[in-house]
């Protein structure tokens, strides 16, 4: 018998599935609880690479995925063929690809830091020679990416979703830290991305956690707000009931004392409770402690709204952005198609009342794991990559870098504003008339939902899913005229750092918050920390 494994390279983690390559059915399938790169979003794991080098992020990243294959229940030895699928980066990462050219925008860039744009076409590599833990002569096939940083998922969320054979106006996104979005209009189709942080993945939130067993993936109304866990199988099941407005749990449900944390699409949740309940007012909560609590101790405090807050006004901003460009108005918007583990589990109401939809949007999809179906299908059928490089080089021509454009950058200051500083919708659309920009219109009617599945990643397998916690590595180092005062330690708000007798400090990847925190650097008395010159242990 042999095998085929197919691999979802995210922001957020990894997700694996094997293959029994006879007949192509799904055999067991594996899952991280992290990225083990240090930082929570995509920015983070790229000034890592830049100031660490993209030698030490690769063989982080390899350091995981054979953690993840080495789980999947198979012999590693009569694997064939391994296809992949991710967003440019984290497919650099796994290759072994120079990531300079993602860092910088335009020739002018490139030319003033002399970098070289590098290929990132379809292709059949050596998956052994990129570090996997399979046999010399296993193919390694790649999607490609569409521009910068465009890649393979996000053309997998158009592929496989039906957004390329739509006649009507119509909008994908895959929820995430780097939310990927393309808009469709006849036969042109425009393309962005918009950094819109890891609270979308719950992440940088007190108690976020990505969807796994035991998050908190929605609440519900149901004349209190009754939240929604994931159980074993990542279905979702009735937990506690809570009136938010009494700061009470009013009753207990069946998942009552086995929840965990929340995950993104649960803050999204509370963000719509919230502002349904008039609990939000400048920037914070208004209940008595300024905290807005769930079951088994969870809760979600004004800063963790905050951050959400931020990742719905830079996704709104970003589906704003692509209507202008198209010059299409609102109300000739009618489809949107919704990828990602946050828009599987997200309540699509909520999400359009909050902002992830456009508001005038009648009909949604919600279509799961994108990336890493579409890898499957690669697995299945290699001779899908010659069809997908037709469509990458097709979708090329239409794509706005949200980074240097002024449409976004004038929409996104009124979003902050809207949700931080109390600004009504009417001022925000009269700032936006002043910049020629169409106003937003109130949301309207209730859209029909289209559930393609009930979890991001459908089919699990015989033998079911297994999830890793168990990833990173660790970075070590010493310092010349360290005295070992340990503030560096005392000072890193997830404790990913800790310090032996002899003075080498241990860094835990996992936990890191990487180039988006640096405090044990800042707060060296003696200022001889390094956090770039640690190395992999």
């Amino acid at each position: 018998m042999t095998f085929g494994i197919s691999l979802d390279i995210g922001t957020s983690g990894t997700r694996a599935h094997a293959l029994d390559m006879s007949d192509g059915k799904i055999i067991a399938t594996a899952m991280t609880s992290c990225h083990p790169l240090p930082g929570a979003n995509i920015m983070d794991h790229l000034t890592f690479c830049m100031r660490n080098g993209v030698e030490l992020a690769h063989n982080i990243l390899m350091d995981t995925v054979n953690k993840v294959i080495a789980n999947l229940h198979i012999d590693l030895k009569q694997v064939e063929r391994v296809a992949i699928c991710g967003n440019p980066i984290q497919l650099s990462l796994f290759q072994g690809i120079p990531i300079d050219d993602l860092a910088f925008a335009g020739k002018n860039a490139y030319k003033a830091h002399n970098i070289k744009q590098q290929k990132r076409d379809a292709g059949v590599f050596n998956a052994a020679a990129v570090g996997m833990n399979v046999p010399d002569n296993t193919e390694l096939l790649v999607p490609p990416a569409i521009r910068h940083e465009i890649g393979a998922d996000a053309l997998a969320m158009m592929y496989k979703s039906g957004f390329l054979d739509q006649k009507n106006n119509c909008l994908v996104t895959d929820y995430g830290t780097n939310a990927e979005m393309a808009l469709k209009v006849g036969d042109e189709i425009y393309t962005g991305s918009a950094a819109a942080g890891p609270a979308m993945e719950g992440q940088s939130i007190k108690w976020g956690m990505l969807a796994a067993p035991g998050a908190i993936s929605d609440l519900k109304y149901e004349f209190r707000w009754r939240c929604k866990v994931l159980d074993e199988k990542m279905e979702v099941l009735p937990g506690d009931q809570y009136d938010f407005g009494l700061e009470m749990c009013t009753e207990e449900g069946p998942m009552h004392g086995r929840a965990k944390g929340i995950t993104g699409t649960g803050v999204i949740a509370a963000v719509a409770a919230v502002v349904d309940g008039r609990l939000w007012r400048k920037g914070k909560i208004q209940t008595s402690d300024g905290k807005l609590h769930m079951q088994d101790g969870i809760y979600v405090d004004s800063n963790d709204v905050s951050e959400a807050c931020k990742a719905i006004g830079a996704i709104r901003a970003g589906h704003f952005t692509l209507l202008e460009h198209a010059g299409v108005k609102f109300s000739d918007l009618d489809i949107m198609y919704m990828a990602g583990a946050s828009g599987t589990y997200v309540d699509a109401i909520k999400a359009r009342d909050v902002g992830l939809i456009p508001p005038l949007c009648t009909t949604v999809y919600q279509i799961g794991n994108t990336s890493l179906l579409m890898a499957t299908d690669i697995l299945r059928n290699p001779e899908l990559l010659d069809k997908l490089q037709e469509i990458a080089n097709h979708i090329r021509s239409n794509h706005v870098m949200f980074a240097t454009d002024k449409i976004f950058e004038e929409i996104y200051i009124q979003e902050l504003a809207y949700w931080d500083e109390g600004m009504t919708l009417g001022m925000y659309n009269s700032h936006l008339e002043q910049a020629g920009i169409q106003a937003l219109p109130e949301v309207k009617g209730t859209p029909t939902v289209h559930r393609a599945v009930e979890r991001d990643i459908p089919e699990y397998g015989p033998y079911g899913l297994f999830i890793l916690d168990n990833v990173g590595t660790e970075l070590i180092g010493k310092f010349d005229g360290c005295n070992k005062c340990g503030k560096c330690v005392n000072e890193c708000p997830e404790h990913a750092l800790s310090m032996d007798e002899d003075g080498t400090f241990r860094v835990q990847t996992k936990k890191c918050l990487g180039t988006a925190c640096y405090r044990c650097q800042m707060h060296c008395p003696q200022k001889v920390y390094k956090y770039d010159q640690l190395k992999m242990i």
